[in-house]
């Protein structure tokens, strides 16, 4: 089954589509997972967006934007005008190529870095290296992050420094070294999640630096309001992104059933949170949100 295989109106319909349902075919990969070898393949395109210009003539960087909702971002913030650099492992290339063409085919520039996020070195370059791309930077989207399903007493101490210098630390550091090119009307958005808020069974590390990207974000925000510079967070709740069958905590079995058990009986398709991150990112539609994590959670509902 492809992710076209299940599109009930064309592009130019408003009612809704009939998004694939799990189960899907069983599926494993090793971490950190391909795009293009996940079935049905999640959908990025959002082919029913109608972009408005909204971020014309800024630059965007995405940590994660090889795949999943990263890609999916990179693609709409290009649609609105916007050029992008995306950070990704040196393994994740062949996605970061196709994330490249859609881009560029929006005729916008894709800058690639490729690196690791728990370097801290490579913090910096990241930030120096788009710069000097496009000159400037605007907006600066940190949603790179680990996952690996276990018990608490299954986890050593090389597993939590490597979660939490992906998760956290990285988009602490990101978000130091842009601040130093950041101007008026700039925006950080971080990928938080629904395990942040409400915990999640076996993934006590993870859980734990979502809910650090939320109290940041939140700190961030305060901090930055004389500035002019708004601080997001979106909190997705289950996404079909290579996440999932990459998670060495999870079955065959159960990866392919991913989602099931939310309020929609699915995943969320990573088209499907973009908007949200272009909608924090606009100054046309949120000038007045900052230090808010925006919950699209797929029928879950809290007051985090």
């Amino acid at each position: 089954m492809s992710a076209t295989d299940t599109v009930a109106q064309p592009a130019d319909s408003a009612a809704p589509m009939k998004e694939p349902k799990p189960p899907f075919q069983p599926q494993r990969q090793q971490p950190p997972g391909l795009e293009s070898e996940v079935q049905p393949a999640p959908r990025f395109e959002a082919l029913r967006y109608k972009a408005a210009g909204k971020l014309t003539g800024q630059a965007a960087l995405i940590t994660g934007g090889d795949s999943g909702i990263g890609r999916a971002v990179a693609v709409l913030y290009a649609r609105e005008g916007a050029d992008v650099a995306i950070v990704y492992l040196p393994e994740e290339q062949s996605d970061a190529e196709t994330t490249r063409r859609a881009v560029e085919e929006c005729g916008r520039r894709c800058e690639q870095i490729p690196g690791d996020l728990a370097d801290p070195e490579f913090c910096d370059d990241v930030i120096e290296r788009t710069v000097k791309a496009f000159g400037r930077l605007d907006i600066l989207v940190s949603n790179a992050a680990r996952q690996s399903r276990k018990e608490l007493a299954q986890l050593d101490d090389a597993d939590l420094q490597r979660t939490f210098e992906t998760n956290i630390f990285a988009y602490m550091r990101l978000a130091r070294a842009a601040l130093r090119h950041m101007k008026r009307g700039a925006a950080i958005i971080a990928t938080s999640s629904q395990t942040g808020i409400q915990g999640s069974h076996r993934l006590p590390d993870y859980s734990a630096t979502k809910g650090a990207i939320n109290a940041f974000t939140k700190s961030l925000a305060i901090d930055l309001i004389e500035r002019g510079i708004r601080v997001n967070a979106v909190a997705p709740g289950p996404v079909w992104t290579p996440l999932n069958p990459s998670d060495t905590g999870l079955t065959a079995e159960k990866a392919g059933k991913f989602g099931s058990d939310s309020p929609m009986k699915r995943p969320a398709q990573p088209e499907e949170l973009a908007p949200a991150y272009v909608f924090l990112a606009s100054n046309a539609d949120s000038s007045y949100i900052t230090g808010t994590v925006l919950q699209v959670m797929g029928g879950e509902t809290t007051g985090g």
